[in-house]
């Protein structure tokens, strides 16, 4: 089985601010996480995972149990039922609210590549295991 947890830190991004105003995420928003730092911190306590987002200016966190519904708080402020599945080497988010996000975070040795999906929006985003 695919270890998901480990510390990654942002080498590169494609398209996340359109996903961002796709979302309806504020143009303050947008520019304040436009070409920051960024690292994503996965851990398992049981069965319970923890995925912190952390940047300069705000942490984002969510925990959640593989194929169990939670509750999300999203960068734009709403609060949205997601679910995650493990997938092989992928772990698959599925958030339903006004428009469904799927993020698929792929697991290939140090390199996990986070695809989101957002309507007709794609926004790729890859990390380096630190």
């Amino acid at each position: 089985m695919t270890d998901y947890t480990g510390n990654f830190k942002l080498v590169s991004s494609e398209n996340f601010d359109a996903l961002l105003r796709e979302l309806g995420v504020s143009e303050e928003v947008v520019k304040s996480v436009q070409n920051t730092t960024q690292e994503l911190e996965i851990t398992k306590a049981g069965d319970v995972y923890t995925s912190k987002t952390i940047s300069p200016n705000r942490t984002h966190e969510i925990k959640f149990e593989l194929g169990k519904e939670f509750d999300e708080p999203r960068p734009d402020g709403k609060t949205v039922k997601s679910v995650v599945v493990a997938d092989g080497n992928r772990l698959v988010q599925t958030s339903k609210s006004d428009k469904e996000v799927k993020v698929v975070r792929e697991y290939n040795g140090n390199e996990l590549r986070v695809t989101v999906t957002a309507g007709p929006v794609v926004a790729v985003r890859t990390y380096a295991k630190q």
